[in-house]
């Protein structure tokens, strides 16, 4: 499943924006304070919308005018442009929030699908204020769309997703396939000293700082072998000297991670290997882990990383988003090591105005084309100054 248009308004510093066309690996490069990690809460924000209600998510951001764009009034809208199978009609999912009597409302959830190029968009679930209908079948055709029953439905509250309890019934079929898509969101911002730590607890797979990296690692040696193995020759080609990695449970019940530097007899504790190595393990077990995600976010992976290894990872990162049994990945950064291994093509660029925040793709600017063609590398660009200069050129001729 691909997400191929986000629009936003009133979000946070996200007053309004719209990011289309986006290809399988998109990475989104900004100066500090911009809006990135914002950017990527988009997704935290509508999977927490999907696992509790609209009135807990705003609430764990500080309520309604905390997360409103400043100085702006009415609603906070999500537009979603997505296509459950590479060769399904496209998919759009609209969400619009207010304040009724100070309290968080889903005023409008629709989603809409349309066959063809110019045919007409049928709705297949229409909701304002907890109630509204929404069609069943797989809609796959246009006679589909136009003979599926429409049943009425009237939610407990007004704050509660439709797509959260009609996803539930494979009869609703492209309303439970955007469910599961959410569900599968996973922002990743891995701390070193979580991994270091191991205060997490068992899981099938890693959360969003790491903590509970030795856990997700016993789990997929004990029960994917073959997974582990690979993660583990891979983890020998980028970083040299690692030869072995264990999860051993110690006597008190904790798992510790152990690398085996063939150098040495003796393995070392996950505390006294290097912040790179820890980092690159991270990542791998992430990429191969049993559960993949339809989308990952992945925030500022240069941090504890040598700057060699990053055309490495961005290697990993562009082969998980190109497999099938992948997903998306979106990626934010500032480091010009890491823009050198990115395409042009997977870059987009954050500028704020006038306080509030715009996205740019940097294909769209032929000066920046010229400059990669002449053989420039796009961390150069950034170091340089040029793709900051043509970004912003972007906004001002939109």
């Amino acid at each position: 499943m691909k997400i191929e248009k986000i629009s936003v308004e009133n979000f946070k510093v996200f007053q309004k924006v719209e990011v289309e066309d986006i290809p399988n690996m998109a990475v989104f490069m900004g100066q500090n304070g911009v809006g990135k990690s914002t950017f990527f809460d988009i997704f935290g924000f509508l999977h927490d919308c999907l696992s509790t209600n609209v009135s807990n998510a705003i609430n764990r951001r500080g309520g309604f005018d905390e997360v409103i764009s400043r100085e702006q009034s009415g609603t906070i809208k999500f537009e979603i442009k997505f296509r459950p199978n590479p060769k399904d009609p496209k998919v759009t999912y609209e969400l619009e929030i207010g304040k009724k009597n100070g309290l968080p409302v889903i005023e409008r959830e629709v989603m809409k699908m349309r066959r063809g190029q110019s045919g007409a968009l049928y709705n297949i679930l229409d909701f304002k204020n907890g109630e509204g209908r929404a069609a069943q079948g797989e809609l796959k055709t246009k006679d589909d769309l136009k003979n599926a029953n429409r049943v009425h439905q009237k939610l407990s509250k007004p704050d509660i997703l439709a797509i959260k309890g009609l996803g539930q019934f494979e009869e609703f079929f492209v309303i439970s396939a955007f469910r599961k898509l959410i569900e599968d969101w996973h922002v990743s911002d891995f701390h070193i000293n979580e991994a270091r730590r191991q205060s997490g607890e068992y899981s099938e797979t890693l959360s969003k700082t790491g903590d509970n990296l030795a856990h997700v690692t016993k789990y997929i040696y004990e029960h994917h072998q073959k997974m582990f193995v690979s993660i583990l020759e891979k983890m020998k080609q980028r970083i040299p000297g690692v030869s072995a990695v264990e999860a051993k449970q110690m006597e008190d019940g904790n798992i510790v991670l152990k690398f085996q530097d063939g150098r040495f007899k003796n393995p070392f504790s996950a505390r006294f290997v290097s912040d790179g190595t820890i980092k690159m393990f991270s990542y791998l077990v992430l990429l191969n882990e049993p559960n993949r995600h339809a989308l990952l976010c992945v925030e500022e992976p240069e941090n504890q990383l040598y700057p060699e290894l990053l055309m490495e990872l961005t290697e990993e990162f562009r082969e998980y988003s190109q497999t099938q049994v992948g997903g998306q990945v979106f990626i934010s950064t500032h480091s010009p090591d890491f823009l050198n291994s990115v395409e042009l093509d997977e870059l987009f660029c954050l500028i704020k105005e006038n306080g509030y925040t715009k996205i740019v793709r940097m294909k769209n600017s032929p000066q920046i084309k010229a400059f990669i063609d002449e053989g420039e590398l796009l961390g150069y660009l950034w170091k340089r100054g040029d793709l900051l200069k043509e970004a912003k050129n972007l906004i001002g001729d939109a």
